[in-house]
């Protein structure tokens, strides 16, 4: 009774196991137990008749599959049925050789038959069909079908850049989830992996038909010499017992690996439709009665030929006239897989909708159409094109305080095929050219000695760079060079970009989105704000105000609350609002625009300042002016003392009244973006001394 109970648990922790798992490993031992043990003969029948519905049973899958990935596992079964089959005929060797000089039955019924049925027992007729049959498998099936895979395999591989900058785009776009984006890209990989797959795979339904050829030679050879040397046979006797038998076998096996090597064909011929290949043939054949008529009518003018087989040609001929008369009548409803574009008439166009109208993207890089290969996907993540521009969006979010808008890739045919630009809102902001293949070597502090390439200044900051081969690399990094990947002039471009504009990504939609976020961590902030303190238009302009003049939005609690404290007297002035914010966050900008123990900032000349306080006072209705004259000489002024402190390595910063920093910065981070303008209110509170290095106006 207990091994009753014990054998009962052990069939159900069986169950539990999937027969699949076991099936391969399964497999491979039969196949190697064939190649070593000796069969009994109808063992070999059963593992022959095995191999034919096999066969027969991979011909049909393959036919009624609608798409090539829905048979993934086609070129690994394509190499087990070949071992199989070599294995089948290492064992039916060692049978005829052992047992041939006892008749035809000696190696089983499936051989005799084969060997007697179907050439008639004539060993000459069977060496015929056997070679013919070798011929069709190894010349034209096998040989087709590893061609098409290997240019299918090609063509795939050359597609993937285009197909995975279109998922991204899609992906950027919204259009998709990151779900559905990674399905697409694994469905893409393994179309590629599938026809590598299956151009590799061919070679072995090659090498099967050769070795089949060579295993029939040296199956009759060896019969003879077994027949005559050891069992004392006559020539003709031993010629014919073991010929029959190896023609037997050699068909037996071939003709398998001719249905094989056509589900082969079919598998790497096939279009993909939601048709199976049956549809598609008869479906794109028998769809046109007028073709059908036309061949009724050839075909019944030659049957009209003296001496031609007239009857046999002219009931064809009647069949086809049926058949035409009926699809006249009855057309087809196959659905075609190719649309018929002649027969679309203007009229069946639709109108235009709103579908066909094209939003500028708030974020988006053009590309040249050579530079598609610096996209494609890389074996490295980190080094993967659309990895950094993700990275950098992280970046740029962490150092500003917001998520900058998904940054849209596309191919721009009109122009050059190495430029590529970035743009803002549809308008042009950055612009550069990759050398596709060759390294950026830069000089970061334009003091380096020259390398024999190809000089350029780099895009982002205009430093002396060069285009250089994998070779100098060493070269180069010896001399003290900054060596850059082609893929990471982008994203580095980008960056910058990013930074440098973050006011003009800054939309309603993204200020909506910042305080959503917000509201996670200080609801309560977030509620006193909106719509009681301001709206969400002066809280758009703050921010807005406030990344213009590059100072980081991370510290959200502190502006959330100088609003609210400031909004009873200044509800509708952003401007006035903006300063209020600057000096609650004044640590924070000097934390970000000064490293050293010293503040190093340009100054105002006391006269200068007088007359630009005057006139903006004069201006106070809106009309903030400066007279042309005194403009010039002052941007003139700025730009040399700007230029002095780069050359010195010190931070661009103009420091001014209080009263003044609000209209200066509107006016000179327009000619200036580089420059940052703080106000002596700002900088109160630092225990840092404050150097001027040099003086505007003085």
């Amino acid at each position: 009774m207990i091994n009753i109970l014990s054998l009962s648990n052990v069939l159900k922790k069986l169950k539990l196991v999937q027969w699949q798992i076991l099936a391969g490993p399964f497999l491979i031992l039969i196949i190697l137990s064939m190649m070593v043990l000796p069969l009994a003969p109808f063992i070999l029948d059963l593992l022959f008749t095995f191999n034919i519905a096999l066969s027969i049973i991979i011909l049909l899958v393959s036919m009624f599959t609608t798409h090539t990935l829905e048979f993934t596992a086609f070129p690994i079964i394509l190499l087990f049925s070949t071992l199989l089959r070599l294995a089948l005929n290492i064992a039916s060797t060692r049978i005829i050789l052992l047992y041939g000089h006892m008749g035809s039955y000696s190696a089983g019924n499936v051989i005799q038959a084969f060997g007697h049925f179907l050439v008639g027992g004539n060993f000459a007729i069977g060496i015929v069909v056997f070679v013919i049959l070798v011929i069709i498998n190894f010349m034209v099936i096998t040989k087709g079908a590893g061609r098409i895979a290997e240019v299918g395999a090609r063509f795939i591989l050359d597609g993937m850049p285009g197909k995975q900058m279109a998922i991204d785009a899609d992906l950027n776009a919204g259009l998709i989830g990151e779900t559905q984006a990674k399905n697409r890209r694994l469905e893409i990989t393994q179309e590629a992996d599938f026809y590598g797959s299956m151009d590799g795979a061919s070679k072995f339904v090659r090498g099967d038909a050769i070795a089949g050829i060579l295993i029939m030679v040296i199956n009759i050879i060896g019969g003879l010499i077994v027949g005559i040397f050891q069992h004392k046979m006559l020539f003709t006797k031993a010629a014919e017992f073991y010929t029959i038998l190896t023609i037997g076998d050699g068909l037996v096996a071939q003709i398998p690996a001719l249905v094989i090597s056509t589900a082969s064909g079919v598998i790497v011929t096939r279009v993909s439709t939601k048709q199976n290949v049956s549809e598609q043939m008869i479906g794109q054949l028998f769809n046109n009665h007028k073709v059908i008529l036309l061949s009724g009518i050839v075909l019944g003018i030659l049957g009209l030929v003296p001496g031609m087989p007239n009857l046999i040609f002219l009931l064809f001929t009647s069949l086809l006239f049926a058949l035409s008369w009926l699809l006249y009548n009855n057309p087809p409803k196959f659905k075609k897989s190719i649309l018929n574009h002649d027969t679309v008439n203007i009229s069946d166009d639709k109108d235009a909708t709103w579908n066909d109208v094209q939003l500028e993207d708030s974020l988006g890089i053009e590309l040249g159409s050579k530079l598609v290969t610096i996209i494609k996907n890389n074996d490295n993540v980190k080094d993967d094109f659309f990895h950094k521009i993700r990275n950098v969006r992280k970046k740029c979010a962490k150092e500003i305080g917001f998520l900058p808008p998904l940054v849209h890739v596309r191919n721009n045919f009109n122009l050059s095929q190495e430029d590529y630009r970035i743009l803002i809102k549809g308008i042009e902001i950055g612009r550069g050219f990759i050398r596709c293949g060759k390294f950026l070597a830069i000089d970061s502090k334009n003091m380096l000695d020259a390398l024999t390439a190809e000089e350029i200044l780099e895009p982002v900051f205009n430093f002396k760079s060069f285009w250089i081969d994998r070779s100098l690399i060493d070269q180069a990094k010896r001399k003290g060079y900054n060596i850059i990947q082609d893929n990471s002039i982008i994203p580095t471009h980008l960056n910058q970009i990013i930074l440098r504009n973050s006011s003009k990504l800054f939309g309603r939609q993204e200020a909506q989105q910042l305080l959503d976020h917000v509201n996670k961590y200080f609801p309560k902030l977030v509620e006193d704000l909106i719509p009681n303190s301001i709206n969400l238009t002066i809280f758009h302009k703050v921010i807005q105000n406030l990344l213009f003049e590059h100072v980081p939005i991370r510290d959200m609690q502190t502006i959330l609350e100088t609003l609210i404290t400031n909004s009873a007297i200044h509800k509708n002035d952003s401007l006035m609002l903006t300063s209020l914010v600057r000096l609650r966050l004044q640590k924070l900008i000097i934390q970000k625009f000064f490293d050293n123990d010293e503040l190093k900032v340009i100054g105002l000349g006391v006269k200068l300042e007088g007359i630009l306080l005057q006139t903006f006072k004069n201006g106070a209705n809106g009309n903030n002016v400066i007279e042309p004259g005194l403009y010039n000489y002052f941007l003139q002024e700025l730009k040399t003392a700007i230029d002095r402190q780069i050359l010195l390595n010190n931070p661009i910063v103009l420091l001014v009244s209080h009263k003044l920093r609000m209209h200066l910065s509107q006016i000179l981070l327009k000619v200036f973006s580089n420059l940052t303008i703080l106000s002596n209110l700002e900088l109160e509170e630092t225990e840092k001394p404050i150097h001027v290095t040099s003086v505007v106006g003085s």
